[in-house]
């Protein structure tokens, strides 16, 4: 059973009545505010001897589904020989909001135990967690990352692909999943990640995502192609029988989380991920559908999109999955846009209790852009 609201806001009362002031890597900072030089150094300069963090500078406030800081750090001597990071990117859950939803579909371990567990093996382009951590009473988590800042470009709602860096893409997905597809690490490795289904059902159905994405299909009606608004009774429950899917469908790690501003570009062109705390046991499709329909404007995607499809497929086989049929795995693909579109007027609609996730006129487009895909393939009637 997931924990409820109720549950994670009194273990988070708790946790504030008595907040700790961390000074060893074994303690959980309450907050960004307590963390002290003297945590910084057991963090990130043990392995250095006499290596202090004679400094530190709190970064802006950058809060969404997780809460996010820059932290410049300044090192004495030792530091500075060993060229210890003079900043770092952090991603926590230190406020009540985003305990709310990662705790509830426990996205916040899901992104620790990526870092801890997967992001090691996997052989992606992905940040590099220098710390990961969860604390399973509190729902407390930190990830400390090398910052990425001035070496890679981070895509927003302007960045233009190219069919070039959408196929980098691709790469990675295939990769990702073809590491583990039916692998019997399944049952070991990635045994604490949940399954899709269960991420999803917990999210929609006790986080309160379900009536979200209802009311926000509706909020966002100027964007939706009117034959597609017109059959909105029947895009939940195709919603609910793409996420079914799952449970009959071959397994492997997958991300779930694939839109456009969740990517980097590295000055060679190739794509990177910087954003995993979606990550569960599911099939491959979701991924394709959402990152396809959501990283382009859709006129490149309609343009690109069988050829990339196959492209996916390729690599996918190319890594260690089986070679799929092509008229299979686009009704599959038709099929996983309706979770896709989930994720964005869920946004849209949020729950009162939920933490602001993203600005609306993000939201909107990413509908528009899913919207127009399902209304164009027939996706209603794929089933």
């Amino acid at each position: 059973m997931p924990i409820s609201f109720q549950e994670i806001k009194a273990r988070f009362e708790a946790e504030q009545r008595s907040p700790i002031v961390p000074r060893t890597a074994n303690e959980m900072p309450p907050s960004y505010e307590s963390i002290t030089a003297e945590w910084l150094t057991d963090v990130l300069g043990k392995a250095v001897p006499g290596a202090q963090v004679i400094a530190h500078e709190l970064g802006p406030r950058d809060d969404g589904t997780s809460n996010r800081r820059r932290i410049e750090l300044r090192w004495n001597a030792a530091g500075e020989a060993a060229g210890l990071p003079r900043s770092v990117f952090c991603k926590g859950t230190q406020s009540l909001e985003s305990r709310y939803m990662l705790g509830m579909n426990e996205g916040v371990q899901a992104e620790v135990n990526f870092y801890t567990r997967v992001r090691p093996a996997l052989g992606v382009i992905a940040p590099d967690a220098l710390y990961a951590r969860y604390d399973a009473q509190t729902l407390n988590s930190i990830i400390v990352m090398r910052d990425l800042r001035g070496e890679v470009e981070f895509c927003t709602m302007e960045t233009d692909l190219s069919k070039d860096q959408v196929k980098s893409q691709l790469r990675l997905l295939a990769t990702t999943h073809g590491r583990y597809y039916e692998s019997p690490e399944l049952e070991t490795t990635l045994a604490p990640f949940s399954k899709w289904e269960t991420f999803f059902t917990i999210t929609a159905v006790d986080a309160g995502f379900a009536e979200a994405c209802i009311r926000g299909f509706t909020q966002a009606a100027a964007v939706i192609p009117p034959r597609l608004f017109a059959r909105e009774p029947a895009v939940w429950p195709a919603t609910l029988a793409c996420v079914a899917r799952h449970a009959e469908l071959p397994r492997m790690f997958t991300h779930n989380d694939l839109h456009l501003k969740n990517w980097f570009i590295r000055p060679d062109g190739e794509m990177g991920v910087n954003d995993w705390q979606n990550c569960c046991k599911g099939n491959w499709s979701r991924d394709l559908a959402y990152c396809l329909s959501t990283g382009t404007v859709p006129e490149k995607r309609r343009a690109w999109e069988q050829e990339l499809l196959q492209y996916y497929l390729d690599e996918l086989y190319a890594r260690g999955g089986p070679r799929l049929d092509f008229a299979d795995a686009f009704r599959l693909y038709r099929q996983q846009l309706f979770a896709a579109l989930a994720w964005w007027t869920g946004t849209l609609g949020q729950p009162p209790d939920a933490p602001a996730m993203q600005p609306p006129a993000t939201s909107l487009e990413f509908i528009r852009r899913m919207a127009i895909a399902i209304d164009e393939l027939d996706a209603l009637d794929s089933f």
